[in-house]
């Protein structure tokens, strides 16, 4: 017999009131849902927050996280081949210096929340990850293979990328925009920054392509057409990675 608030019950019945019992959902799949529902950026925020979770783990000795995960050219060389770094690269910082993961999530908290209420979820975390994959590729082809590198940024000047495109191509002003890319741009190139400009180039170039094509191709009657052309540009950006099978590092 078990003890209630309105008296005894018997096992049988506990188990048919539990059975009955409506079930209740967690209380984050719950917020989740409900910020969804007010058309809350959720995508961004769950960026953000993968991306601060990965970096504790990257504090955390012996787990080698960062090694696990970051990416460099002799990763896409036949024999070594693990093209999952290409992605997840995306997701992992320098562990040396805070405001390198603290700077990224803010440029990314802020464009972020203007691009995924313009384009919509799924369009924004299609660019962000297709922008990542781009700023890996500008690696393998402008870096030497040997060097790893980490961070959001390719993903975020992918954002930034196509975010000018889509603000130029609909009237709207971009100076501003001119001004931050470019000091972003010639600070990779300052000796002594340790920035791999090569993904920010791959990211930027990647982005402002696919800002492109959402733009051009934004009436309902092109869906289809869009949704085949970000295909093609990531079938160009896989076979771009490929670069070692057709000419070997010696």
């Amino acid at each position: 017999m078990t003890q209630a608030a309105v008296g005894v019950i018997c096992p049988e019945c506990m188990r048919e009131q539990r059975a009955s019992a409506p079930r209740t959902k967690p209380a984050v799949l719950t917020r989740v849902r409900s910020a969804a529902g007010r058309g809350a950026p959720v995508v961004t925020y769950s960026l953000i927050g993968i991306t601060l979770a990965v970096f504790v783990l990257q504090l955390i000795p012996g787990l080698a996280i960062t090694d696990r995960l970051l990416y460099a050219g002799v990763y896409s060389i036949p024999g070594n081949l693990e093209p999952w770094r290409m992605i997840t690269s995306v997701f992992v910082h320098s562990t040396g210096l805070i405001f390198h993961v603290l700077l990224n999530m803010y440029t990314l908290w802020i464009f972020g929340q203007l691009l995924e209420g313009l384009l919509g979820r799924w369009r924004f975390l299609a660019l962000y990850l297709i922008s990542g994959l781009g700023g890996s590729v500008g690696v393998l082809w402008l870096s030497d293979p040997r060097v790893g590198v980490v961070g959001a940024s390719g993903a975020i000047f992918g954002l930034m990328g196509a975010f000018l495109v889509i603000q130029r191509r609909l009237g709207g002003q971009t100076t501003q925009l001119f001004v931050l890319l470019g000091i972003n741009l010639v600070i990779g190139f300052v000796p002594g920054f340790n920035v791999a400009w090569q993904a920010h180039l791959g990211g930027l170039v990647t982005g402002a392509l696919i800002g492109l094509i959402f733009v051009e191709t934004r009436k309902r009657s092109q869906q289809a057409l869009q949704v085949w052309l970000l295909v093609g540009v990531v079938a160009v950006l896989l076979v771009l990675s490929l670069r070692y099978f057709f000419f070997p590092v010696f």
